[in-house]
Formats: C-alpha cells, structure tokens, sequence
C-alpha cells in the first residue's frame, strides 16, 4: 500500500478553487464580450456553454476529492458550498447569455452593459480573493475583497432596479419586457450569488485567521 500524503490533496483543493474562479471570471468576461460586441450571438454563446461545462466540472473534482480526503484545510460545508455558490454564478451567466440566444434578442440594452461590467468586477474580486485563501497571512485581504465584492452587489441591485423601472415605462411590447424581464433577472441573481461567494469566503477567513 502506498503512503497517503494529505498535504497534495490540500493544495488540490486551493488549486481546484483558483481554477474554479478563474473559468467564473471568463465567463464574465465573456458575456461581457457578447453584450458589447454585439456579434457572431451564437459562436460566443456557444463558448460560454463551454465554460459552464468547466465550471460544473471543476464542481464535480471538488465534491470527489472532498469524498476521498479525511484532512481538509478548512471545514468541510465551507469547502461544498464555496465550490456550490461559484459554480452558481457562472451558471447565472451562462443563463443570461442561453436566454439571449433563445429568445432571438436583436440588441443589447445600457443597463445589460452595466450589470456584465459588475459581474466581471465582482468575478474579479473573487478570484482575488480565492487566491489568498492558501496562505493564512493573506486572510485578511481575503475580506478586503469581500467588502468590495458586497458594495458591487448594492450597486448592482440598483442598476437592477433602474432596468426594470426603464422596462416598463420605455416598452408596449410584452415580448420584449418578458425577454428582458427574464435577462435582466439572471444578471441580477448572478451578483446575488457573487456575494453568496463572499459571505462563504469571509466565514473561511474569519475562522481560520
């Protein structure tokens, strides 16, 4: 029988999770892209579907290896539901985009532009973030980047409100307030699980500091 070393198997979760946040903010930055750069719809949806594949993946290894490892590096509900809410985020985004694609929208909106540019900041943030979680002097920062990442939601929320408000007033077309309704829906509960992420990020730290 083999000698079992736990220490590989910690670092394979930190790395499992920086890989985690780093598919997550691709495709961020992804539908960033898409909503910007209004073109080639289907090509670029059909590469954030790739990078939710990633995502569900890396999910997958996380929930495997937590099976097979007796000693984790930090409790063992944080470790599932840090790798459950960032695959919950990109998930939302690959929501956004499918919708999109589905509902044959023909142009982006301002307000869809703003959220994409608070979804990829907040992505940002926890990738940040999850790169510190290894390193029990950087914990500290790790809240840091939670603080931002819970002013980014707020701000997110009223973006969010001003779109639907602008919905409803600027629109007689029920299509086009149902297809946006449900957009703008996804992009806003994309940010509400970015500061699911840091709450579970901040409890890490906060515990482990």
């Amino acid at each position: 029988m083999g000698k079992m070393s736990f220490i590989p198997r910690e670092n394979k979760f930190f790395e499992l999770f920086t890989q985690s946040a780093s598919n997550m903010s691709k495709t961020a930055r992804a539908l960033e892209d898409l909503l910007k750069n209004w073109e080639n719809i289907d090509i670029k949806v059909a590469y954030i579907t790739e990078l939710e594949h990633e995502g569900d993946s890396l999910t997958h290894q996380v929930a495997a290896m937590l099976y097979r490892t007796f000693v984790t590096p930090f409790d063992r509900e944080d470790i599932a539901q840090l790798s459950h809410v960032m695959d919950d985020v990109t998930d939302f985004i690959h929501a956004t985009a499918e919708s999109i694609y589905i509902y044959k929208v023909e142009a982006t909106t301002q307000r869809a532009n703003e959220l994409a540019e608070i979804i990829v900041q907040a992505a940002a943030e926890i990738e940040k973030a999850v790169k510190c979680l290894g390193n029990r002097s950087d914990l500290k920062k790790v809240v840091e980047h939670c603080v931002e990442i819970n002013r980014l939601e707020n701000k997110a929320d009223a973006v969010y409100r001003a779109a639907l408000g602008e919905l409803f007033d600027d629109s007689k077309d029920t299509k086009y307030i149902i297809k946006w309704r449900e957009i703008y829906d996804h992009m806003e509960t994309a940010t509400d699980r970015c500061e699911d992420v840091a709450n579970v990020l901040e409890g890490v730290a906060l515990k482990n500091a």
